[in-house]
Order: structure tokens, then sequence, then C-alpha cells
């Protein structure tokens, strides 16, 4: 046995179940490089819940996605950290469970809450692999050893959007994504594929329409879109569903896809012919494999959309990644567009549109502690 595994199998080969010893919950302050705009604002920093799940020498780790404010989902920064201080992380310790869906079953009784729920069931995920020392796409049921990788594009001039678009163009990003919103739209979309027609381009409203803005959803008819993101109104599946009956661009979901009856619903009212699986939005791993083989069986192309997560998100995103209906390019892009160091020990970094999948057991990376400690704050630690 290897310095730090800890052995839970038995002489039968049957492993016994992971008990969580101890848990930490920090608030974590990573400042953006640039400011990132969308249509629901302007964000400067990167705010998040960081999880760490203890067992024995082992630990998983895992951060939520939730924002400080309810302008992406209704759930916020501060409501998470009380959730996760005051009920989630004190209930677990002590128990053991089997696997991680045995814990996300557990968890199954609380209501909403997905992104927190997420991240302590992500934690797990985390370390239940690194029990098994395999890493976390080969539980998972992904494989490869890199993934295609797009990119995001925040709001601005259309000056400034062209110039980021021929630079990630360059870097070899395989799908530019535009932000829109109402008033910058049309011409920002025609300019882009006017400059560039052979783009792979998509664009997301992050839910700034409604149905009455349907000639306008229309007109991008026109520009050869890979797909339209979320459009409509983060909980309004029928809408989707009408639009997209009148419109030839696929419709992605995005915020209107928390769980896998969501999913199942859209997939059933051809209310989306792509899906973004954010894990961190999905409550987790599970359900995010659930919503990946319901799309699949619907033949809907799915992809992993991004919350600005620092490397730990994004290595989770990555391993989720690589299972086979991940068919267009995710956010998961470089690390360095984002922050100017990170918590994580390992550089997250694209190569011609590529990302390397972490390698090692769990998510593959390992926290920079030093660093960590400068831009953590109301940090708690249960049991242990």
């Amino acid at each position: 046995m290897r310095n730090g595994d800890v052995d839970h199998g038995t002489e039968a080969g049957v492993r016994s179940p992971l008990t969580i010893d101890a848990a930490e919950l920090r608030l974590v302050r990573l400042p953006l490089i640039t400011p990132f705009t969308i249509a629901t604002g302007t964000m400067h920093e990167k705010l998040f819940p960081l999880v760490r799940l203890f067992s024995g020498d082992l630990e998983g780790v895992a951060e939520a996605v939730m924002d400080p404010l309810p302008d992406y989902l209704e759930e916020t920064t501060a409501g998470a950290m009380d959730f996760l201080s005051n009920v989630l992380l004190p209930d677990l310790i002590g128990k053991s469970f089997a696997n991680p869906q045995a814990l996300a079953r557990h968890l199954a009784p609380w209501r909403g809450n997905h992104m927190a729920r997420a991240c302590v069931e992500m934690a797990f995920w985390d370390l239940w692999a690194r029990s098994l020392s395999l890493p976390l796409q080969t539980v998972l049921g992904g494989e490869g050893s890199a993934i295609d990788v797009g990119v995001s594009l925040g709001i601005g001039t259309v000056e400034n959007t062209l110039d980021r678009v021929q630079s990630h163009l360059d870097q070899g990003y395989k799908r530019i994504k535009l932000k829109i919103r109402q008033g910058h739209d049309l011409a920002l979309v025609r300019a882009v594929r006017e400059a560039f027609p052979g783009a792979h381009l998509t664009v997301d409203a992050n839910c700034d329409y409604t149905l009455a803005d349907t000639a306008l959803l229309v007109a991008l008819d026109d520009f050869a879109l890979d797909y339209i993101e979320q459009p409509l109104a983060w909980d309004d599946i029928h809408d989707h569903a009408v639009l997209q009956s009148r419109m030839k661009t696929p419709i992605c979901l995005d915020e209107s896809i928390r769980t896998p009856a969501h999913a199942r619903k859209a997939l059933q009212t051809d209310a989306a012919r792509v899906i973004n699986i954010k894990v961190g939005r999905s409550g987790g791993h599970a359900h995010s494999v659930v919503i990946h083989d319901l799309c699949a069986a619907f033949d809907v192309p799915v992809w992993c959309g991004g919350m600005l997560e620092s490397g730990v998100g994004r290595a989770h995103n990555i391993h989720l990644s690589t299972l086979p209906n991940f068919r267009k390019p995710g956010d998961t892009s470089s690390a360095s567009r984002y922050f100017h160091r990170d918590i994580i020990v390992e550089r997250l970094e694209t190569t011609g549109g590529r990302m390397p999948v972490p390698a090692g057991p769990g998510i593959g990376v390992t926290l920079d502690h030093d660093f960590l400690a400068t831009v953590s704050h109301a940090i708690q630690r249960f049991g242990g």
C-alpha cells in the first residue's frame, strides 16, 4: 500500500463504505484578471464556497457555483454557506456511504439548493475516486486524455470583440461563444460572422429575451450559429419549445436544466436540441451522468458549461466532459484567462483547442495551500 493510501477493501474484495470523518468549508475570493460581463451584470471576482471532505488520510474537494446575488439562479453564496455550515456538512460527520450514489440519495430529500448539494456530492466523488486510486473520469465512465475546448467571450464593443475572437481562434479554440443581450445582438453577431465566416459560433443570451422578441431571435438564423443558448426565462421550458418551433437555429438550454426531470421534459417537447450540462448547477455528477444519458438516448449532444471556476471546479468539469455524448466543445478554457494565480498547483491550460485531463487519482489536482490561505475567508471545520 502506497504512503497515504487507505485500504477500504476486505479480504473478499468487497469495498467497504467510506466514512466521512471531517469536513472543511471555506469562502474563497479570487479576483478576475478582467471583468466578465453578461446580460445580468458584470463580475469582478469569483466568490465561492470550497468544501473538503476527509476519510482517514484521504481528501476530496469541490467548489460551489452559485453567485453572490440570485441573478443566475435562485441560490446565493450567503445562503449556500449557511446551508452547508448549519445543515449539510454537520449531518455527514461520522456517516458512511457505499458509493457516491448513496450520498446523493442521502441529500435528495432536501428541496432545491442544487448547487449547494452538488458541491458536497462532487467532493465525495473526488474522495471516492481517490480511495480507488482511479481518475474521476474512470469511475464516471469517461475516457480519453484530452477534450475539445471552446471559449466564452463577455459583452464588449464590436471592435474589441472582433479582436478577441481573432486572438482565440489563433490559439486554436474550437468554438467561440458570444454573450448577447437586448440592444447588443444582431449587429455584433453580423460583424463577427462576416469577419469569421468559417468559425464555429454560438451566442448566449442568459435569459434576456421573451417570446415577444421572436422576430429578432429568428433573424439570428441568418448567421449559421451552432446554437443559441438560453434565450428565454430561466424557469420556462414551455416557451423555449414554442420558440424552437419558429426558428431553425438549435436552442441550447442552460439555466432551465437543473434536474434530470427538467432535461427529460425539454427533450420530450423539443425545447432543446443541445443541452449545456453544468455539474455544479445540476446537483452533482450523478445527476449530470443521468442527464448525459438521457440526451444520448434522444441523440441530443451535450457540452460542459463553465461558471468561471477555479482549478478545482474546472478539473471536475474536465473529467465529466470525457463522457461520450459531450460532442460539442465546452467552456473549460485555460485558467490563466481568468486568474493571475489559481488555488491549485497544476496549471490547467489548453493547447491547440484541447484541454488535457488532469492525471492521477480523483480530479487529479492538488490544492496550493499557501496561496489558498491568502484568499480564504470564514473557514469552518466539522468533526476530526
